[in-house]
């Protein structure tokens, strides 16, 4: 009886995850009714295709010649309406990155500093792993992508911008070459 109650529950939960927890659908975005190429680029337009990938070769070519190489190249799922954003339960976010499942873009983040931004955070998490990006300071995880994307806006909204600063001071200090060694220290 234990072994069925238990084999119902696992059969239930990847369900209960995909109905409940709506960023998981990253992990599948095809699912959604989204077009994937290659399995990185996703999209809900295919007449905005050749912009998403323009965004997403600029940012991987950027974030790798500047903060450090993407050794798995991420899932993003560019969103060029709001009820494909949404279907994914981000609320009011202009981009969010999942851990190193994926990122979504929403509509008013089709900017190369925004797609910069997420793959730095994705970056982040290959190289010091979710569980430490997950309680690392608020300064250094959103700082960096802020500063490192090249981020053009002269003023944030707070707390971004002491986020920004801090961080660009501590860069100052430890410098590209020890950075992920100095990050593992937080």
């Amino acid at each position: 009886m234990f072994k069925r109650l238990l084999f119902i529950c696992m059969l239930c939960l990847p369900i209960a995850a995909w109905a409940f927890f709506k960023p998981v659908r990253v992990a599948a975005p095809e699912l959604t009714g989204l077009y994937c190429a290659n399995g990185t680029l996703c999209t809900d337009d295919m007449s905005r295709n050749q912009e998403a990938a323009h965004l997403y070769n600029e940012a991987l070519h950027f974030v790798g010649s500047s903060v450090g190489a993407i050794e798995k190249k991420p899932r993003v799922i560019f969103c060029s309406s709001e009820d494909c954003f949404q279907s994914f339960g981000l609320g009011k976010r202009s981009a969010v990155t999942i851990g190193t499942l994926g990122i979504v873009i929403s509509p008013r983040a089709w900017k190369p500093y925004y797609v910069r931004h997420e793959m730095i955070h994705h970056l982040q998490n290959e190289k010091l792993g979710m569980i430490k990006m997950w309680r690392a300071p608020e300064w250094f995880s959103e700082g960096m992508a802020y500063a490192l994307s090249e981020d053009p806006r002269p003023k944030l909204s707070e707390p971004f911008e002491h986020y920004r600063s801090q961080f660009e001071h501590w860069y100052k200090q430890v410098g590209r070459d020890r950075l992920w060694e100095e990050a593992r220290k937080l």
